[in-house]
């Protein structure tokens, strides 16, 4: 027994030096983490959709299409590519000599280059911290014969998030370089903010637009103090410094003020959509309703009803496309942060789902 008790207080000291150990060295790699993230925000990913979709075919060929068949349209398509090759060298022998004057039409002789960008809102719209990197890198290198193509999913959130998400996809226009949203799934209320800055607005047929509406949210629990006789104080300087609170009481004045500051953003945001939608009734579609992408269409508050993946197809067949994605350096802790919400959602679901299933049973 009393070797047991040995080897026992031998095994916790033992135990106690590996924890420190790795308490210590986890502490090292999160300052190392820090200072690598302090020195380089981030980067950009670039991906070749060109490419990406010439493999996808490829692939596809090979398991479909017999070694007859598929030699024939290697054999159609270096043909076409060896044409296409000998009228770039024409062409580029006749800016030889025409000189300058070719120089100056250099740019409009290029072949058209889409940047896509991919922007999932959430309340916050947190994602505005990538928009804004991918849209620095893409105004240093495009010209007006470029476009822009950006996937935006969200179903609103805080005004001023959103009014500096907007603002940055101004940028782009401001720039004059052509700009398309298009909308899967949802783009409503502040996401609409956004979605309405488009040259064209492309939708789903059953993506959800709208909701051209401002709303504020907050729960209360003066009764609940006073009735247990408990204090709130509030001291502030300034008449509408504090309208309405958790736990402070809720005043006429108070309330009225609050509608009245509701009413003056809802008016902001209804001239906002106006200006950059003028074919829109306004009256009639910014009654905080929302609408499936057909509908919209048929209110002008979209263009066509497609998915993103005819849009960004469509573009290969002109256009050198790429993807952009600024990508934020994450230390293994972040990493890890980020991952259990996502985690805990998937299991969620997959009760919820398993839940469902066992009804319809």
């Amino acid at each position: 027994m009393e070797y047991l008790i040995q080897y026992g207080m031998f095994f916790a000291k033992v135990a106690t030096i590996v924890v420190a150990i790795i308490i210590v060295l986890g502490a090292i790699v999160s300052s190392g983490s820090r200072q690598k993230k302090a020195d380089k925000k981030g980067s950009i990913r670039v991906t070749p959709l060109n490419d990406h979709f010439d493999e996808m075919r490829e692939r596809l060929r090979e398991s479909v299409l017999d070694k007859d068949q598929l030699k024939k349209i290697h054999k159609q398509e270096k043909k076409a590519a060896k044409a296409e090759h000998k009228r770039a060298r024409e062409k580029e022998k006749q800016k030889t000599k025409e000189g300058s004057e070719a120089d100056s039409r250099a740019v409009d002789d290029r072949k058209k280059r889409s940047y896509v960008l991919n922007f999932k809102g959430d309340l916050a719209a947190e994602a505005v911290t990538a928009l804004r990197e991918e849209i620095t890198a893409i105004l240093t290198l495009a010209e007006k014969a470029d476009e822009v193509i950006l996937k935006l999913e969200s179903p609103g959130g805080m005004v001023h998030a959103y009014g500096l998400a907007s603002s940055q996809l101004l940028r782009i226009k401001n720039a004059g370089i052509p700009l398309t949203i298009c909308v899967d799934k949802v783009a409503a209320s502040g996401g609409y903010m956004m979605a309405c800055l488009a040259d064209k607005l492309v939708s789903a047929p059953f993506a959800i637009i709208g909701s051209i509406g401002v709303l504020v949210q907050v729960p209360n629990f003066h009764r609940v103090l006073k009735k247990n006789d408990v204090d709130y104080e509030i001291v502030s300087a300034g008449e509408f410094k504090r309208t309405m609170t958790i736990f402070g009481e809720i005043t006429k004045k108070g309330k009225a003020k609050v509608q009245e500051d509701v009413e003056t953003i809802h008016g902001i945001f209804k001239q906002w959509v106006k200006d950059h939608r003028p074919s829109v009734d306004i009256d009639k579609i910014s009654t905080g309703e929302t609408w499936v992408g057909m509908q919209a269409k048929e209110r002008y508050m979209v263009d066509e009803i497609k998915t993103s993946d005819e849009c960004i197809l469509t573009a290969c067949e002109t256009a050198d496309v790429f993807e952009l994605e600024f990508e934020l350096k994450k230390s293994i802790q972040d990493k890890l942060s980020s991952a259990i919400p996502g985690i805990v959602e998937k299991v969620l679901m997959s009760w919820s789902n398993k839940s469902r299933i066992n009804d319809y049973q």
